[in-house]
């Protein structure tokens, strides 16, 4: 196929790029940053553009939508160009090119109400109740895409859930950093379990959605992808830190005070010109503090695929890349 990736220059997007030139596909990647990718035909620009996203899109059968903001602070109008405005300038130029296929990479957060998720499916997208403005973007987005489905244009959702691998400088490289500089906490015992996903996966999965989007049963769906393996938040932050040759976390904050310190961070960041991540928020209090995991039976079948790569070879993997 010809293909567009949007937001490849992001870890999993140029695992999504390379996956599919890999095997033979015919790439083209469109970002604000250089991708630095081998083998692809890039392209700079906004995905809120629209003369860039239909000169990106021209001559392609298919869009992989990754491109988004992604950050627990911000502007709703921030969140709402990017995510919101940004999906719906992508489709509008897929539909005038006639591409016949568009996989839109979505998040779990979407259907996340604030309590635990234990064997969950992938509910419908919530915008009203999911929860901060990244969530309900991507809700809001998700459920502009999944509309789009019809008898010229295939489209699936696809929901990674916390993908991480080497170069990771989201999860990986934040929790090391504080591990390194002494602030790395847990939020109560660390005993939430959750789900999480190698990045190679979280790409093959995508991929997979994609050769099949145009199935009965795949298409004008949202699946939750992840490795099938739940450990507790305490497991998985010690396995990165030591992965990385960092310390363990040996402080540990209560979930009530997590929570409200989280909330009077916002409201201070908001405030202020600042573009960094906080260290707190209320939403990522309640992400580390419940369980979140998935049953992943349905999106196996339906997208024929199972993950190559379990969590211990991801930190054998995660523990050679630092070195």
């Amino acid at each position: 196929m010809r293909v567009l990736v949007t937001g490849a220059s992001g870890m999993l997007g140029g695992a999504v790029a390379s996956t599919l030139a890999g095997r033979g596909d015919t790439v083209r990647v469109l970002q604000r940053r250089p991708s630095d990718l081998p083998g692809v035909d890039e392209r700079r620009g906004d995905v809120t553009d629209a003369a860039t996203v239909r000169a990106a899109v021209d001559g392609v059968d298919a869009v992989v939508h990754l491109a988004a903001k992604v950050s627990m602070t911000g502007r709703w109008q921030q969140f709402e160009q990017t995510n919101i405005c940004g999906t719906a300038t992508v489709l509008d130029a897929a539909r005038a090119a006639g591409v016949t296929r568009f996989v839109q990479v979505s998040s779990p957060s979407v259907a996340h109400h604030g309590v635990g998720l234990v064997g969950a499916g992938a509910d419908p997208a919530d915008p009203r109740r999911a929860r901060g403005h990244y969530a309900r973007s991507k809700a809001a987005a998700e459920l502009l895409a999944l509309a789009a489905d019809g008898p010229d244009l295939a489209v699936v959702a696809v929901r990674p859930h916390l993908v991480w691998g080497p170069g990771d400088t989201q999860l990986v490289a934040r929790i090391v950093e504080r591990a390194r500089s002494g602030r790395l906490a847990l939020v109560g015992w660390g005993t939430a379990l959750i789900d999480t996903t190698y990045v190679t996966n979280a790409a093959e999965a995508i991929v997979a959605a994609l050769d099949l989007a145009p199935e009965a049963d795949v298409r004008g769906r949202a699946f939750v992808v992840t490795n099938g393996e739940p450990r507790t938040v305490a497991e998985l932050v010690t396995r990165i830190c030591a992965a990385a040759g960092a310390p363990p976390p040996r402080l540990r904050v209560p979930v009530a005070a997590a929570k409200a310190g989280g909330s009077l961070v916002e409201r201070v960041w908001s405030r202020l010109p600042r573009t960094d991540e906080p260290p707190m928020t209320r939403f990522l209090a309640e992400q580390l503090s419940t369980a979140h995991w998935f049953d992943q039976r349905r999106t196996r079948a339906a997208l024929r695929w199972t993950p190559q790569v379990g969590l211990d070879e991801g930190f054998a993997r995660l523990a050679a890349a630092h070195r």
